[in-house]
């Protein structure tokens, strides 16, 4: 487990999210990217986590496929859960690249795409 400040932590989203290669994450419109230290008992229960599940990140919103020109919509939410992250990471480069990778996926999901496809752009 490597723990850092909620500050650094922060910081390292920020770091995270400006890493992201080409136009996909710095093109994101209307989105909050925020932390908590771990999901709450009603996003693991919408997301039907068994008790030994991690959850790394989340995204709530209504994906761009799924918008059909609507404009109006409330800002879509990404949130990095904090605990999970550091839990799972042994040093500040591990928790740098867990963080990195959390984003790219959430980030995916906003563009709509599913866990397999997500998966196979990573590769």
């Amino acid at each position: 487990m490597f723990v850092v400040s909620d500050d650094a932590f922060q910081d390292l989203v920020k770091q995270a999210l400006n890493s992201l290669p080409g136009q996909h994450a710095k093109n994101i419109k209307n989105v909050a990217i925020l932390y908590e230290y771990d999901p709450t008992p009603k996003q693991r229960e919408s997301l039907r986590l068994r008790h030994d599940q991690t959850l790394f990140g989340l995204y709530e919103g209504v994906p761009l496929p799924n918008r059909l020109g609507q404009t109006s919509l409330l800002p879509d939410k990404i949130t990095v859960f904090k605990g999970p992250l550091e839990r799972a990471s042994s040093s500040l480069e591990e928790l740098k690249e867990n963080i990195r990778h959390t984003l790219w996926h959430e980030i995916g999901h906003y563009y709509g795409l599913d866990h397999q496809r997500i998966s196979e752009l990573e590769a």
